[in-house]
């Protein structure tokens, strides 16, 4: 069984033709590490759709806290409880991310949930933090957990070595900073934002909103000497046409593999 990269969602925050920006890495023994929940319960039909059965997820990783990326944990979190006191889920859920978030999300669990619920949080749902810099071992996989130094909310990416020895860079959604450099260069893969075409930036104005555009990221991925990037958490109103366009544009700039999946694409790395 080869390690893929599962597009769960592919859009920015508000978009309507697309679910939010959020994704699973299957690896070889079909395990999954999911990264981000969406905003809200459209996660639990994306992994449906998918064919991601829900006690087959014991670890997620948030990249931080806004809306579109950590409220479908809620929906997440109480069908697995649920389950749970049902017999119908082994082992434990593990969520990771820095200490606010994981603060943040347990004490929205506690206030959203019952007791029935509450039950399993800090037993078998278990919130745990990860510093900047810090390394672990998950799923057969090496990550290593990192600060993107956001201008806007504390997030953090990753920088994972897989079963194959490939490594995929996550550097959240927004634009680079240069302090993520020694986890980025030289990936076989980067994972990065383009909200929208740089052709379109004064119709929907991405540097306004601390984001990138097709052309910066490419631009980026060529600086980094990275073999593939895979744009993602995109503006929706070109969305039948996204996947040439964001290609054409990125051409220009990287000679490399450039990946600007639909929802629920799934890509081999």
């Amino acid at each position: 069984m080869k390690e893929e990269l599962i597009a769960l969602g592919t859009g920015h925050a508000v978009v309507t033709k697309c679910y939010n920006t959020c994704f699973a890495i299957k690896n070889e023994k079909g395990e999954y590490f999911l990264v981000d929940t969406g905003g809200g319960s459209g996660i639990l039909v994306q992994l449906e759709k998918a064919g991601i059965k829900i006690p087959e997820i014991h670890h997620v990783f948030l990249t931080h806290g806004h809306t579109d990326h950590l409220t479908g944990l809620i929906w997440l979190v109480r069908l697995i409880a649920a389950m749970m006191n049902g017999g119908k889920y082994e082992g434990n859920f593990c969520i990771y991310g820095h200490d606010m978030l994981m603060k943040q999300a347990e004490d929205l669990m506690r206030v959203m949930f019952q007791d029935a619920e509450c039950k399993h949080i800090g037993k078998r749902i278990l919130f745990i933090t990860v510093e900047d810099g810090e390394e672990k071992e998950i799923l057969g996989h090496k990550f290593c957990f990192f600060d993107i130094q956001s201008t806007k909310l504390k997030q953090f990416g990753f920088k994972a070595v897989l079963q194959s020895g490939k490594t995929v860079t996550c550097c959240g959604d927004e634009p680079f900073n240069e302090y993520c450099r020694p986890h980025a260069e030289g990936s076989d893969w980067l994972l990065h934002e383009a909200f929208c075409l740089y052709d379109q930036r004064d119709i929907f104005k991405p540097y306004e909103k601390h984001h990138s555009t097709a052309k910066d990221a490419c631009e980026l991925a060529a600086d980094l000497g990275v073999k593939n990037v895979v744009l993602w958490h995109t503006e929706d109103k070109n969305i039948k046409k996204r996947k040439s366009l964001y290609k054409k544009e990125g051409r220009k700039y990287f000679k490399g593999g450039i990946y600007v999946p639909y929802d629920l694409e799934r890509i081999e790395l």
